[in-house]
């Protein structure tokens, strides 16, 4: 791959000696504070992908930003064979530079361990041959998908005659701003792109070499498809001042995407004056009713908390119905000996080797191998409980009888309400949606995984054939 010098994006390709200062120079020396921000590149300037001028500067990030919104008039008025095009050659050159990517990525993850990271952290930095071959089907199947550009999806006709519509259109510009997880890179970009729009990505520091590969291919891949390079966009600047200045982009950012742990998102909230989508906290609960399958709720609460404990709709909490806990309880304790249960005073009763639980506890998303629990009275009282801890990601009840789980699914408040099956399917591949670029917890204007509907607003137009309004 070659560096485009303006963008301050580097490809790999040819090995050929980067520009001075450059971050793939800072990428390969096993220079301290590599993630800093502007001091990374070891001395020369960072420089914001798209732009000539410092990233940690004001103007850097908005010649960024008027980059990206010119790109995106472009691709809003781009055929769906052209967006198609370039998402396909991207899949191909994530593999074709597969080498690469896991060398930048191996530095990342080399540096976030002398650093001291959690495992969970570098679970979600770490690529691998298998992960990259994920983000290129990704990809792949976002190109595939229907374009949702052009749909009518409402219609009438008034009394005077006038024919209104309402066409879904591009957002324009679509703003990430996420923590250690690279695959967020291709998968943000892919399904903006297929929607018509162009992004802007503000990775974390300790992923900065992965996020730059990623994006170089995706860039290279815009150019060979006819599409502007700056289409996707990447800012190398990851110090909190210029965090702050990217959430307050107005006029060049048209929604903006966090997808990130609790000091994220309120940060978000409190600095951002653009449109904002949140990606929350996902403190998932899994209820099994009294008249639950217990050996099949053994299974799906294993693979609901163990399967990949480091992800938003992994679950966190566990509620038994007080009628079969006595059985239960031992039964899936025995099937996940290496998870700490955090139990209220009824299941500590039941299970020795459980730890009392806090009222924090509840509310914890743990990110890893722990799960607080709690012994309910019946159906009601699960309700209560994740109403009250609940953080509105995905919640699922595991029963046999249907008036119960009805109630479940019209009662609980959450984006993503589950019958009978792990909250690991609440996500946008899996539901069929594609990669997604986040899980909203809010309500307005998406909730749930956010796939390409997600990624549009829509235009009224109102055609008439001279009519005047009296």
């Amino acid at each position: 791959m070659k560096r485009d010098a303006a963008a301050g994006v580097v490809a790999q390709r040819d090995r050929a000696v980067p520009d001075s200062g450059s971050v793939y120079e800072a990428a390969m020396l096993p220079a301290s504070g590599a993630g800093s921000g502007a001091g990374a590149s070891g001395g020369g300037e960072h420089l914001a992908a798209g732009s000539r001028q410092p990233a940690g500067t004001e103007s850097g990030l908005a010649a960024l930003g008027a980059r990206a919104k010119e790109s995106s008039r472009v691709l809003a008025l781009s055929s769906s064979a052209a967006r198609n095009e370039a998402l396909q050659i991207a899949a191909a050159l994530l593999g074709e530079y597969r080498a690469e990517i896991l060398a930048s990525n191996g530095a990342d993850v080399h540096e976030a361990e002398r650093m001291g990271a959690s495992l969970t952290a570098l679970d979600r930095l770490k690529l691998s041959p298998a992960r990259i071959d994920s983000m290129a089907e990704g990809l792949i199947q976002v190109a595939g998908l229907a374009d949702p550009l052009g749909e009518v999806v409402g219609g009438w006709v008034r009394p005077n005659g006038l024919k209104v519509s309402r066409v879904r259109v591009p957002l324009g510009v679509i703003a990430v701003i996420y923590e250690n997880r690279p695959n967020v890179t291709s998968d943000a970009a892919g399904l903006c792109v297929k929607a018509g729009n162009a992004v802007m990505l503000r990775g974390s520091s300790s992923a900065l070499r992965s996020n730059l590969a990623v994006a170089a291919v995706l860039r290279e891949a815009m150019a060979k498809a006819g599409l502007p390079e700056d289409s996707v966009v990447m800012v190398e600047d990851t110090s909190r001042e210029s965090a702050v200045q990217f959430m307050r982009l107005r006029g060049l950012i048209d929604c903006l995407i966090p997808r990130g742990g609790p000091s994220l998102i309120s940060s978000v909230l409190e600095n951002a004056t653009v449109p904002v989508v949140i990606d929350g906290d996902g403190n998932c609960h899994v209820y099994v009713d009294s008249s639950a399958d217990l050996d099949m709720a053994v299974e799906v609460v294993v693979n609901a908390k163990t399967q990949r404990p480091g992800v938003c709709n992994a679950a966190e909490s566990l509620l038994v119905h007080s009628d079969i806990a006595e059985e239960f309880l031992p039964m899936v304790a025995s099937a996940m000996p290496q998870v700490e249960l955090r139990g209220d005073k009824r299941s500590c009763q039941i299970l020795s080797t459980a730890v009392e639980a806090s009222e924090e506890d509840f509310a914890t998303e743990f990110l890893s191998l722990v799960m607080s629990v709690a012994v309910v009275d019946d159906l009601q009282g699960a309700i209560d409980h994740i109403a009250r801890f609940g953080s509105g990601h995905s919640e699922a009840i595991l029963t046999r009888d249907l008036k119960s789980a009805e109630r479940f699914v019209s009662a609980v408040d959450a984006a993503a309400v589950l019958v009978n099956a792990s909250t690991r399917f609440v996500d946008g591949g899996e539901l069929g949606l594609g990669a997604e670029i986040g899980i909203s917890t809010q309500k307005l204007h998406a909730r749930g995984p956010m796939g390409l509907e997600a990624l549009t607003s829509v235009k009224y137009v109102v055609r008439g054939d001279g009519q005047v309004r009296s």
